[in-house]
């Protein structure tokens, strides 16, 4: 045991250290190329990567959008597809997906026009798959009373109309109240139009307050919120300690990183050990400065949906008629100042 009564990490140690004895071990004249691979590279001990032993690192990083499609294309070669299947589409809506997700991708759509009994893949398939894969399977037998219906048709189209209104928000895709997985009641897809690296404050607030329009629009509608809210707040909460902790966006706070990101290993992962760096006083900014910030996206999500309420209240009337949107059956989904046409791109 290791002082204080928290259990070492003897195995550990005695594992990387033969490790290091073997790899000083070799002959450099026996010409013997060692390869390793890790998804977690941030946790490898600094003595494993020195010059000698993992010296050259290549990164095998998700792939961008031309690398989705070239993926797509490789597994496409399997099945039989529709006329009309661009490659850009599929890619532009996986965002984020790795090679062995985009194999389960074209894998699940087939699936899917088997069970249509189609012939071949179509575009909708894919879309089909992508919901299936992101949001869960649905769950048509999870029935809902009418007023649960009419919150959720209200917090689904909050969230689509302040994405529609606010610019760098992606587009909406779908919207949508059948729900999906374990306990998704409801959703609202949106569509990146192209691979991001570097985001600014004003897009992330942007995305704070897409979040908090589902709860905005209840509590405009209904003068009430539910607990239909809670991963949109965790999401939303998320943003804001990163804005406030590491990516030093808030001017109260200065140019500084408060938290770093910190992998919990072992014994630490189970204890919840967390490192704090800062001082009492300053523990109480950070958690005002992100209430601070929920409130700001809370506040700009009431004001998109107070300005377009009778969109708010006809797509909602919409959405419990059909119960699926796009765009294209109902306009005001599309971003404000852009063609329909063009947001599908």
């Amino acid at each position: 045991m290791a002082a204080g009564g928290i259990g070492g990490h003897d195995e550990k140690e005695q594992t990387l250290n033969q490790l290091l004895s073997e790899l000083d071990g070799f002959d450099p004249r026996e010409g013997i190329v060692i390869l390793a691979a890790t998804n977690r590279p941030e946790i490898l001990d600094p003595a494993l990567l020195r010059a000698g032993r993992f010296d050259r690192q290549v990164l095998v990083d998700r792939p961008d959008k031309i690398g989705r499609q070239a993926i797509i294309k490789v597994h496409l070669a399997k099945i039989k597809t529709a006329p009309g299947i661009e490659l850009e589409k599929v890619a532009a809506i996986t965002p984020g997906f790795t090679g062995a997700d985009l194999e389960n991708l074209v894998n699940e759509a087939a699936l899917i026009a088997t069970r249509r009994g189609g012939d071949e893949v179509t575009m909708d398939d894919f879309t089909q798959a992508v919901e299936r894969l992101v949001a869960g399977i649905e769950k048509r037998s999870r029935v809902l009373n009418p007023h649960e219906r009419e919150v959720v048709a209200y917090h689904e189209m909050g969230h689509a109309l302040v994405a529609s209104a606010l610019p760098g928000a992606d587009p909406v895709h779908k919207v949508s109240i059948i729900p999906r997985g374990i306990g998704a009641l409801g959703y609202t897809m949106q569509r990146p139009t192209e691979d991001r690296f570097l985001i600014s404050s004003g897009d992330l607030k942007n995305k704070m307050a897409v979040l908090m329009g589902g709860r905005a629009a209840e509590k405009l509608i209904f003068g009430e919120v539910s607990t239909g809210a809670a991963d949109d707040l965790d999401k939303a909460t998320e943003i804001a300690r990163e804005m406030v902790t590491r990516f030093g966006m808030v001017e109260a706070l200065g140019q500084a990183v408060y938290e770093r990101r910190r992998h919990a290993f072992l014994g630490e992962a189970a204890l919840g050990m967390k490192s704090k760096e800062y001082s009492e006083e300053t523990a109480r900014e950070i958690d005002m400065a992100i209430k601070s910030l929920i409130s700001e996206a809370f506040a700009k999500a009431t004001e998109v949906l107070t300005s377009r309420r009778d969109d708010l209240e006809g797509g909602a009337k919409l959405l419990l008629e059909k119960e699926t949107l796009t765009p294209d059956e109902f306009p005001p989904l599309a971003p404000i100042g852009r063609d329909i046409d063009q947001a599908a791109e």
